[in-house]
């Protein structure tokens, strides 16, 4: 199949989150399966034209689009990845040349109406049909609606099949209704979501939802979450319309790069038939980072961005109590809202020797955490996949979650002979503080502690697993387009 993806990240060139990692590695799955990609990305000023081998396409250079009031000229790099991939940049300078891949400029609506049609303004440009365009997050997401209307005339796209991906529903693209005529869509103002245009607003993840071929989110309990009030975030209605045509696959991991027995960045490799190298690695994270040098006592890690979706106010209350009993370590690295930084420097400060934070991000010292911590703590509100509890389940590093998204998806209660890891339902600080009196107590029972490790490590969520699903799904659409 000829596939389109459309995407504000790729890793490495452009990564903000999982995003970013989850959209590349499909991509060269699907690559190694024998299909046709063209990806489509901006070209921010943060990625090194030089060190990602990035050529301009010569016939694609200075194209002029009409955007409302504003007229902007844009051009197409390419670069290749080292698996034969190839992927193209869309190069704007006056809307790419910024120090954040996000912002909260403007003109941040023009910054990815620009993406949406140059993609397929340069898919015209190449004569090149795609049976499916799949456009990930609202950055995307006016794509489908584009192609029904302001691209409709184009046969090139005659049987062109859209799939929308929602990675996080939380992120929406909401704008004032004012950049109607930057969207180039006033001609067709009757398809715009009318309750949202009375209100003054306009809402890109909206229309994505209503009007692509088919919806994806990346587990199978987020898919079944997001159409109910609770974690619809105001889409739970438009979601249940929409519910048969809303496929949740779960997102897969790259073992090339996430495996204890070849990962680079960490100093001792080791297998689950040989965990000598876990303890080794252990060791060296807590000498980094100060930590108290005792193989004893469990370490906790945590690699995440702060914010109030990653649920860290239910560890307000037992994060300093095991501490202070002398039960725990803590190991965190992330950055985010001032109020959770704010908290883990106060338990660095409180507990010297046993709690650290690295305020940023550092990838060998992530790499490092998984591989050195007993236990990876990720108490989210709500999870639409996540990746750093299927990381430390091949790391032998337990996780402690709570059941929602893709955790609930992932990880299984220590309860069951195939337990993983510790599970706990109820999103408040007592719920929080059962699972970490749980896990601390199970680190003191080696063998059933030992056994959670090993179920944890012969669990597969490879990306050649979870790609099969999207190739049946994108056949389904391809063939229905046909028919």
């Amino acid at each position: 199949m000829r596939i389109c993806m459309i995407s504000s990240e790729f890793a490495p060139f452009a990564k903000a989150g999982g995003l970013g990692d989850a959209v590349s590695a499909l991509a060269a799955e699907l690559h190694r399966g024998g299909h046709e990609l063209r990806i489509f990305v901006p070209r921010y000023s943060s990625i090194d034209p030089e060190a990602a081998g990035m050529v301009p396409v010569d016939f694609l250079q200075d194209i002029s689009l009409a955007t409302g009031a504003f007229g902007l000229q844009y051009s197409m790099y390419t670069a290749p990845q080292q698996n034969g991939l190839w992927v193209h940049f869309i190069d704007c300078p006056i809307l790419y040349d910024r120090p954040g891949l996000y912002t909260s400029d403007s003109d941040e609506h023009l910054r990815f109406i620009m993406l949406s049609r140059g993609a397929l303004e340069c898919c015209q440009r190449m004569g090149w049909s795609p049976d499916i365009v799949q456009c990930h997050d609202w950055q995307s997401a006016l794509v489908p609606l584009y192609l029904k209307s302001l691209y409709a005339w184009d046969s090139l796209f005659a049987n062109t099949r859209t799939v929308f991906s929602i990675h996080n529903l939380g992120y929406q693209g909401g704008f004032q209704a004012g950049i109607l005529p930057a969207t180039g869509l006033s001609a067709y103002r009757d398809l715009l979501h009318q309750d949202d245009l009375n209100a003054g607003a306009i809402n890109f993840l909206r229309h994505g939802i209503i009007y692509a071929d088919a919806l994806t989110t990346v587990s199978p309990t987020y898919a079944r979450e997001i159409c109910t009030p609770e974690y619809g975030m105001g889409m739970d209605d438009l979601l249940r319309q929409r519910h048969e045509s809303l496929f949740g696959i779960l997102n897969g991991v790259d073992y090339e790069t996430w495996s204890p027995e070849k990962d680079p960045l960490i100093p001792f490799r080791y297998s689950r038939s040989n965990l000598r190298g876990k303890a080794a690695n252990k060791a060296r994270l807590q000498e980094q980072l100060g930590l108290r040098q005792d193989p004893d006592t469990p370490l906790a890690g945590i690699v995440s961005r702060l914010v109030a979706q990653k649920g860290f106010s239910l560890a307000y209350e037992a994060l300093p109590r095991l501490l202070a009993d002398g039960r725990l370590q803590l190991a965190v690295l992330g950055s985010g809202e001032s109020r959770y930084e704010e908290f883990f420097t106060w338990l660095q400060h409180e507990f010297p020797g046993r709690a650290a934070f690295w305020r940023g991000f550092n990838n060998p010292l992530a790499h490092l955490i998984e591989a050195g911590s007993d236990m990876f703590l990720m108490p989210s509100l709500y999870e639409p996949c996540g990746l750093n509890q299927m990381y430390s389940l091949r790391y032998g590093t337990v996780p402690v979650v709570r059941k929602t998204g893709g955790l609930a998806d992932t990880v299984t209660p220590h309860t069951r002979d195939d337990g993983n890891g510790i599970v706990f339902e109820h999103a408040d600080q007592t719920g929080f503080g059962w699972a970490m009196d749980t896990a601390v107590e199970l680190y003191g029972q080696r063998e059933r502690w030992n056994r959670l490790i090993a179920n944890g490590m012969r669990q597969d969520f490879s990306w050649e697993k979870q790609a099969g699903a999207y190739v049946t799904l994108f056949r389904h659409l391809a063939e229905t387009s046909t028919a």
